[in-house]
């Protein structure tokens, strides 16, 4: 399982592994160090020793309380658990049930401005700014193992935080949204499945549309982010120095523990 990005595990989705991207300086991320996921909440113990022999040594949980609650992880055994949340509660929908989905998602692009909207509020909201400053204050005391971040489908808050850690550590922004848009290809077979069996059940077309659009990522929700950060601060650099707190040290600091 060495250097591999999508990690084998069956109860779960979009497990990644954030290694071997190159940065602009000629380095590249060391595996093992990063990992991104979707839920731990469902893992068999198959699936905990796989992230035992990483080892991961920190779970970082970027769901709102409620979430935490209705589905608490399962947590590898050398790991220590650390509550983060991005939101108060699920703005992604992520977590919500295809009844309350339904309730809100009628209207055409319904989906697609919720999305966006909720990739402003990540650069802005006070719990997101709070989270996101101590996941950066963990990664920085973590020198050995894999910190893992997760939130429920491993491609919102989770994707931000990817974005983030990743642009800090000098990786190019083409690499970082590909490894954004990867979700969509480790989760096109399950997503299909769903959007088919709502179908079947008779869902509109339009609320199976603005499904998708809550389902899945696109480069115009992390591009709504990226273009307010450099609206606001100019640079993602900017952004991690003057509004996250983030000196330049401690970016060099970084880069020391995660980078070959």
């Amino acid at each position: 399982m060495a250097n591999q990005r999508l990690l084998p595990i069956k109860n779960g989705y979009n497990f990644r592994d954030l290694g071997g991207y190159p940065t602009a300086d000629g380095h590249k991320t060391k595996w093992r160090r990063l990992i991104r996921a979707g839920s731990l909440a469902r893992l068999d113990q198959n699936d905990l020793t796989i992230l035992d022999n990483i080892p991961v040594s920190l779970d970082i949980d970027l769901r709102a309380p409620d979430e935490v609650k209705k589905d608490p992880d399962q947590i590898p055994s050398q790991a220590k658990y650390h509550h983060l949340p991005v939101f108060e509660a699920d703005e992604t929908d992520a977590s919500h049930s295809d009844e309350e989905i339904a309730a809100q998602m009628q209207q055409p692009g319904n989906g697609y401005r919720h999305m966006t909207d909720v990739y402003q509020r990540m650069i802005t909201a006070p719990s997101a700014k709070k989270a996101y400053q101590k996941l950066f204050s963990l990664l920085l005391k973590n020198e050995h193992g894999a910190l893992l971040f997760h939130c429920t489908a491993g491609k919102d808050r989770t994707g931000m935080a990817a974005y983030l850690i990743l642009s800090a550590l000098g990786v190019e922004q083409k690499i970082i949204m590909e490894d954004y848009l990867l979700t969509n290809t480790v989760t096109q077979n399950f997503r299909n499945h769903w959007l088919q069996n709502m179908r079947n059940h008779g869902a509109s077309e339009e609320l199976v549309t603005n499904r998708a659009a809550l389902a899945s990522v696109a480069p115009d929700y992390l591009n709504t982010a990226i273009k307010n950060i450099i609206q606001t601060y100019g640079n993602v650099n900017q952004y991690l120095n003057n509004y996250l707190d983030i000196t330049p040290a401690e970016i060099k600091d970084l880069r020391k523990l995660y980078l070959d």
